[in-house]
């Protein structure tokens, strides 16, 4: 899939909101992107799972793991189309942890998946969590990048689609500044 044919995916939609929002890293925004709409689709997730899972089908990898809420069916979903085992890590008691009897064997060769990066500090917080248990992270891969390829994550990244949205700290926030009405649309 073309990054075109991406970001039209969340035209068509309607999963690209503008408004004012908080993200899950707590910085402001003025447009969102609402995954859950495109994912809620088996055909689509299939096509754009799909698609990152062949950007990584070139490496020996051995599980595929996300964040919860936004990486549990791209994770599913990548993992399928590379025949994989795929599972989720979510927060407990602020911290990401693997729970419902998921387990990462030592050496086990993990591909990360997320939804949209924006500043990685859930991704980032996987990939801890994956070295925590001996595993090796081979690669993180997302539908979007809202970072602008900002993020080191000390492997190969790659994403369907980049996007550059303004983001705000609450301090500096025109939107906040102008009382417009904050949502919170993640997860966090």
């Amino acid at each position: 899939m073309t990054e075109k044919e991406v970001l039209e995916l969340f035209d068509k939609h309607g999963a690209f909101l503008k408004g004012h929002f908080r993200l899950s890293s707590g910085l402001h925004s003025e447009g969102y992107l609402q995954c859950a709409l495109i994912l809620q689709h088996p055909e689509i997730a299939e096509k754009l799972s799909r698609a990152l899972a062949k950007r990584f089908e070139k490496e020996k990898i051995d599980l595929v793991i996300g964040p919860a809420l936004g990486g549990i069916t791209l994770a599913y979903e990548v993992a399928r189309s590379l025949k994989l085992r795929g599972i989720f890590a979510e927060r407990q008691d602020g911290k990401m942890v693997l729970r419902r009897g998921f387990s990462i064997v030592k050496g086990e060769k993990v591909l990360v998946v997320e939804d949209v990066i924006t500043t990685g500090g859930s991704t980032k917080e996987v990939i801890e969590l994956v070295k925590s248990t001996g595993g090796i992270v081979i690669g993180v891969g997302s539908i979007i990048d809202r970072s602008e390829g900002r993020i080191d994550f000390g492997v190969r990244a790659e994403h369907l689609a980049g996007i550059k949205i303004d983001t705000f700290s609450e301090e500096a926030c025109p939107l906040c500044r102008s009382n417009v009405l904050i949502v919170k649309p993640g997860s966090r």
